[in-house]
């Protein structure tokens, strides 16, 4: 039998209201390694309960969604908020305030809403009423935290891939006709097919110099190039698109040159600028000879 937590601050307008209990993890693959702190923000609702309230809410809509700048719209969220603007609401509760919001627009929108419908929000140590000054001054310095924390760790991440990138260790994905081999240097494609094909699009493109009739003569003619999948890591052939063949020609990976940064990059929204690139974008990295040229002449 769980024991009953007095607080102050509760009051029988709180307990005649449902208790909600909001969960997230910030991808799916937390979802399915981080099991303890589901474990551990399911566990919210057992505190929840000994406060007093008899009938709990739990949201774990977002469980696999970020709160970040530019993330997608969460349901869970949303259903929060809905339901504490209803006025259904007596107690939001999360295990860290973090997982209520990573941004100052939806941390916002979170406390007025409480505050204007009296709704207390708990976290595993506190429980805070928006009405009382003092609550109010720490829930946004949790909230501040909360976004300053998410915007440190990209931060550290960032700085960390632009050190590899300066060594020219940094691959998201080998260009296609590479692989690596079992102590993890870059070596041409062991299936020859796979470079022979990358081979015939600078031959043709020498033959009839134009990313235009190089693409439509691979059309007309029904040959099918390697190109990598969305998800995985075999190799699909297809009819090529304009825009493979061109990423091809354009690749400076096929010259032996590791180049990193070709693509500008919003960094506020983590979205490329709706623009072209041009030939003044520079690089913010090239390593000459970083990996072997391919035998195949490609270049």
């Amino acid at each position: 039998m769980t024991q009953l937590l007095h607080n102050p601050k509760i009051k029988p307008e709180h307990l005649a209201r449902k208790a909600i209990v909001y969960l997230r993890q910030s991808s799916e693959k937390q979802v399915r390694q981080n099991k303890e702190s589901q474990l551990l923000q399911y566990a919210m609702a057992e505190r929840v309960r000994a406060l007093g309230w008899q009938e709990v809410e739990i949201i774990n809509n977002d469980l696999g969604s970020s709160a970040g700048l530019a993330a997608a719209q969460r349901e869970g969220f949303e259903r929060v908020l809905s339901s504490v603007a209803l006025g259904e609401v007596g107690i939001v509760g999360s295990r860290e305030v973090s997982r209520l919001s990573r941004t100052d627009k939806d941390w916002c929108r979170l406390l007025e809403v409480c505050q204007i419908f009296g709704t207390l929000i708990a976290d595993e140590q506190q429980v805070y009423d928006l009405n009382n000054l003092d609550d109010q001054l720490v829930l946004g310095i949790k909230g501040t935290l909360s976004v300053v924390e998410l915007k440190v760790i990209r931060q550290r991440m960032l700085a960390g891939q632009e050190a590899k990138a300066r060594r020219g260790e940094l691959f998201k994905r080998l260009p296609i006709g590479y692989a690596r081999d079992p102590v993890g240097k870059i070596m041409f494609h062991p299936d020859r097919r796979v470079c022979e094909a990358i081979q015939l699009v600078f031959a043709k493109f020498r033959e009839l110099w134009s990313v235009r009739q190089t693409f439509q003569w691979f059309r007309d003619h029904d040959v099918e190039l390697p190109v990598n999948p969305i998800q995985g890591t075999r190799l699909i052939w297809k009819i090529p698109s304009q825009s493979l063949i061109r990423d091809i020609l354009r690749n400076p990976f096929y010259a032996g040159a590791y180049v990193w940064g070709r693509r500008p990059v919003n960094d506020l929204a983590g979205r490329r600028p709706a623009r072209e690139t041009s030939e003044r974008d520079a690089p913010r990295r090239r390593v000459p000879r970083l990996h072997p040229r391919s035998s195949c002449r490609l270049y």
